[in-house]
Order: structure tokens, then C-alpha cells, then sequence
């Protein structure tokens, strides 16, 4: 039952964020700083999941095959390969760490 307790109130929550978007006036939207800020938390949110995901082993510190593809990858952007020689650089990097690691 408490699982069910969760869903409903995630759900209201959700709603309620959404009503509370579309109630703002407009002209609060219209700000430099609230459009810069909105551009920005996409960008942010995303590269706190993939740090999350990449560094983090439940609730520990995790450096390990992942960290590697992520510096990999990141070492190929420093060099300014193309999007999809970045992200099979990543792959190959990862697999290799793990097939080496076992």
C-alpha cells in the first residue's frame, strides 16, 4: 500500500509543479537571467546524472571502467574529434577496462 501512497503523491507533486509553471506571469519569464537560467539547468541536470551514474557504486566512490570511457571521451573532445568518434572512443575504452579487469 505504500507503494501506491508514493504514486499518488509523486503524481499530485508533479501536477502541482506543472500548475505552478504555468502560473507565473509572463513578464517574470521574460527576465535575462531567468531565460540564461533555464538554458542552463538541462545542462546541468544532465551532467549530475552522468556523474551519478559514471562515479557512484550504490553509495560509494567508484572510479572503474566507466570513469575511464568518461576521460577517454573527454580527452577526444580536448582533441575535437567529431561527436560519434568521441562516443566509439568511449565504448571501446570501457569495454577494454572491463574485459582487462575481468
Amino acid at each position: 500500500m505504500n507503494v501506491w501512497i508514493a504514486i499518488g503523491v509523486t503524481a499530485i507533486s508533479c501536477y502541482l509543479v506543472k500548475l505552478l509553471g504555468l502560473s507565473v506571469p509572463a513578464g517574470a519569464l521574460e527576465r535575462p537571467l531567468v531565460k540564461r537560467l533555464a538554458a542552463l539547468l538541462p545542462i546541468a541536470l544532465l551532467a549530475a546524472l552522468t556523474a551519478q551514474q559514471t562515479f557512484s557504486d550504490g553509495s560509494t566512490l567508484h572510479f572503474g571502467p566507466r570513469a575511464a570511457g568518461v576521460a577517454a571521451a573527454a580527452l577526444a573532445l580536448l582533441l575535437r574529434a567529431p561527436f560519434l568518434l568521441v562516443v566509439g572512443v568511449a565504448v571501446l575504452v570501457t569495454a577494454g577496462v572491463r574485459a582487462l579487469t575481468g
